[in-house]
């Protein structure tokens, strides 16, 4: 197995990591060792989204499944209820809680592996932490199991059937246990750089849904969605456990000549609370938004649900690179390099910000027609149509800020210590997004509670990059930025989004087919886009894009050469 500080020649396999030497401080390494981490990001990220892209594909997949099967009334809103389960469990355990508390902490061990540590920090840190964490995981699971019929109540009072919604939830209390330790596979296989089976979980999830709905449907009803929901989570940890044992059972190098065996940093409490409080808060949007919804006519729920689910489609995608990079960062602050974080750090939220507003605009432009395209068959109507069309518009115009949380919350963690003001940023937006939500479910219905989410989250994004600012007190543990030239980077592509969506929804509304509309929408914006975001950078920022479309583009014909 390649190990982080120890010299090797040539290029590693997909998803493995590149054995290049330590930068020096200050710096970001170059020559051949440089080029080879940039060679092995580009095809980590290629494989990554590819493999994302396939996951929400069959997602789409899944949720057409639910509308033709099930439609859009109280029975998907039972069932979205129980749907609010896995989707804690796997911001908490997948997506933002354990990853930032445990790539941090591998990373740690490998580069005391590299050091010379004696014993080896990796085996211990897993045989320190899994079994507990099985633990915790199997009470939590069972706890939410036996208090179905309450969390209910608490989730939606005004919910038409809460005893379907209690059996559905039963049924996805299972996912608990089961993300867990998914979520414990992927941190550590990330921080070995393995990307391949963490970025194939959503395939194997999906895929156990989809399948149990048609197999089970005509018996269960709408329940079979939550048995895929349980069957879905076996298969994360299933594709991951085979990789995660061939990293822990190899042998351990020996020693650098003159290592030390340097001390450890023991997973801090405070640390697990901080990341834990955030991602509660932040999946804490989604309560809101059910509990608003369930006081509106039948279908309210279910029409935000698909909304969400095709809109954050660009979100997941633009996020790719910062879950390749995350170890990254993470490695270069164990070793010191504060530099090189930084220059990362800052590169990840300029391109997925300029990713996922092509994104928006696509959604905003051509929404009628994506939803009718996906989802109008079988049980989901014209009016559903109409319905969840117009709330997608609205809850786009926030995925700006859930892109620049995902991407700047990991620059708070990956120094592996404490934070609490993403914490108190997180508890702000959603205090933002109860107070919208509630003066103007009211008058706006569903659309008000998608636009107070998305000022809620965009307040939360703006105070995350606040903190991040270079010379903030207590910025020094962790990863800084130059908010000027961050602010500068993200007006271009900012403006150039206005005009895009403006001139895409003219084109898409002109055919009267859908396919030919959302075709003509989708090429119309991105034939603005592109080239305004380019022509707004000036000669330096086309000069720079340019050279970067080269260098990705070269490593990635070596890494299908190979």
């Amino acid at each position: 197995m390649p190990v982080p500080g120890l010299p090797a020649p040539g290029f590693p396999p997909p998803g493995a990591e590149p054995a290049v030497p330590p930068a020096r401080k200050g710096g970001s390494g170059g020559g051949e060792a440089g080029a080879a981490s940039r060679g092995f990001l580009a095809r980590a990220a290629l494989l990554t989204a590819s493999l994302s892209i396939a996951g929400s594909l069959l997602g789409l997949v899944r949720d057409q499944a639910l509308a033709r099967l099930f439609g859009a009334g109280s029975d998907t809103d039972a069932f979205l209820v129980a749907w609010t389960v896995p989707e804690f469990a796997a911001t908490l355990l997948i997506e933002d809680g354990l990853a930032l508390v445990l790539i941090p902490a591998f990373s740690m061990a490998l580069s005391r592996r590299a050091k010379g540590a004696g014993g080896d920090p990796v085996r211990a840190l897993v045989g320190d932490t899994l079994p507990r964490l099985c633990l915790a995981l199997a009470a939590v699971a069972a706890l939410v199991a036996g208090c179905a019929p309450w969390l209910v109540r608490a989730l939606a009072p005004g919910l038409p059937d809460p005893r379907l919604a209690a059996d559905c939830t039963r049924l996805t209390a299972t996912c608990v246990f089961a993300f867990g330790l998914a979520g414990y596979c992927s941190a550590a296989l990330r921080a070995h750089r393995r990307f391949l089976a963490p970025a194939a979980i959503y395939v194997a999830y999906n895929t156990g849904i989809i399948a149990a709905m048609y197999l089970l449907g005509d018996a269960w009803g709408v329940r079979s969605a939550a048995v895929g929901v349980a069957a879905g989570g076996c298969l994360m940890v299933a594709v991951q456990l085979p990789s995660l044992w061939r990293q822990l059972a190899s042998r351990r190098p020996a020693p650098r000549p003159g290592g030390t065996d340097a001390e450890g940093r023991p997973m801090q409490l405070a640390l697990v609370a901080a990341v834990l409080l955030f991602a509660l808060c932040r999946q804490s949007q989604v309560l809101v938004e059910r509990f608003l919804a369930s006081t509106l006519p039948a279908g309210a729920i279910s029409h935000l649900n698909y909304a969400q689910k095709v809109a954050q489609i660009p979100m997941t995608l633009s996020l790719m690179l910062c879950t390749v990079t995350f170890p990254v960062v993470a490695r270069a602050l164990a070793d010191g390099d504060t530099e090189r974080a930084r220059t990362r750090v800052q590169r990840d939220v300029a391109l997925a910000s300029a990713l996922v507003l092509l994104g928006m605009c696509a959604v905003i432009a051509c929404a009628p027609q994506m939803i009718e395209l996906l989802f109008q068959r079988g049980a989901f109507t014209a009016a559903d149509t109409a319905a969840t069309a117009s709330v997608m518009r609205v809850y786009a115009l926030g995925l700006l800020g859930q892109t620049l949380v995902g991407a700047l919350v990991r620059s708070y963690f990956s120094a592996g210590r404490p934070r609490w003001y993403p914490v108190a940023a997180m508890a702000a937006g959603i205090a933002v997004t109860s107070w919208a939500g509630a003066a103007a479910v009211g008058p706006f219905g569903v659309a008000g509670i998608a636009a107070a989410n998305a000022l809620g989250i965009t307040v939360t994004a703006a105070l995350l990059l606040t903190g991040l600012r270079k010379g903030r007190r207590g910025a020094a543990d962790g990863v800084s930025v130059h908010l000027r030239q961050v602010l500068a980077e993200l007006s271009r592509p900012v403006r150039a989004a206005v005009v895009a969506t403006v001139a895409g929804a003219f084109v898409a509304g002109r055919p009267d087919s859908a396919p030919a509309g959302l075709l003509a929408g989708l090429l119309t914006v991105t034939a603005v886009f592109v080239p305004l975001t380019l022509a707004l950078g000036g000669p330096q920022g086309r000069t720079s894009a340019l050279r970067s479309v080269r260098t990705v583009t070269r490593r990635l014909a070596h890494g299908r050469n190979r």
